[in-house]
């Protein structure tokens, strides 16, 4: 009598490790071709897409130019030509930051870039605008001059005024100085890389479809009123 042999065991696959885990979550969540995609449509070449890559450019050279202000300190951006230059670049870039920032985001507002399931494309740019504004006030207080001191004085009354006045305390430059050169731009930057990496995943939302919707509304009219009827008086 032939004994019949047992079959091997069922091969079970290796677990995964983390790190594996993680980059298959990474490139589903964003595919190379959608990270670095070699076209985009033609609507982009429109001049209203362009105030994001001018926030972005300027955000950069805010960057560059108050980490070199940073270094070298406050006796530096004061009493050198040199330094004079830098703080005057930091200041506008600044203004330019701004300005493309609110006119990307009214314009995104206007164009409903929420659309397409892009609502957490418009929340992080609105909390980007957000974060920034602070980051942008408390840069007015750490100037180490006549205007620090006379901004300080007055917007700590604001701060008291809402019960925020014993955490942030404008009069003290150490901490005013952290916020600004540290946290709040840490903060800006972590955002505006979200952002981006959203629009690289859903894509950069497209205008309205005004010309079809204009051309269907005639000969939507025309069944609703129903066939034209004949005159049945004459002409003078």
């Amino acid at each position: 009598m032939s004994s019949v042999a047992p079959d091997p065991p069922a091969t079970q696959a290796p677990e995964k490790s983390w790190t594996v885990k993680v980059r298959e979550a990474g490139v589903a969540a964003l595919p190379p071709e959608k990270l670095l995609p070699d076209g985009q449509p033609t609507y982009v070449a429109s001049w209203i897409y362009m105030f994001g890559v001018a926030s972005i450019a300027s955000l950069i050279v805010i960057i560059t130019s108050g980490s070199i202000l940073a270094l070298k300190g406050p006796a530096w951006w004061h009493y050198t030509g040199v330094g004079h230059f830098f703080n005057s670049v930091h200041l506008w870039s600044v203004e330019l930051f701004f300005f493309a920032m609110v006119v990307h985001l009214w314009g995104k507002y206007w164009m409903a870039a929420w659309r397409g399931g892009r609502s957490r494309v418009w929340v992080t740019g609105a909390i980007t605008f957000l974060v920034a504004v602070p980051a942008a006030l408390t840069g007015y207080v750490s100037q180490q001059n006549f205007d620090a001191q006379w901004i300080s004085t007055q917007a700590k009354d604001a701060m008291n005024s809402v019960g925020v006045g014993a955490f942030f305390n404008l009069t003290n430059f150490g901490q005013m100085y952290s916020f600004h050169i540290l946290l709040l731009p840490i903060a800006v930057v972590l955002l505006v890389s979200v952002h981006v990496l959203l629009v690289r995943r859903n894509g950069v939302v497209p205008p309205f479809e005004l010309e079809k919707k204009l051309a269907a509304a005639p000969a939507a009219s025309r069944r609703a009123d129903g066939p034209p009827q004949a005159s049945t008086g004459a002409q003078t």
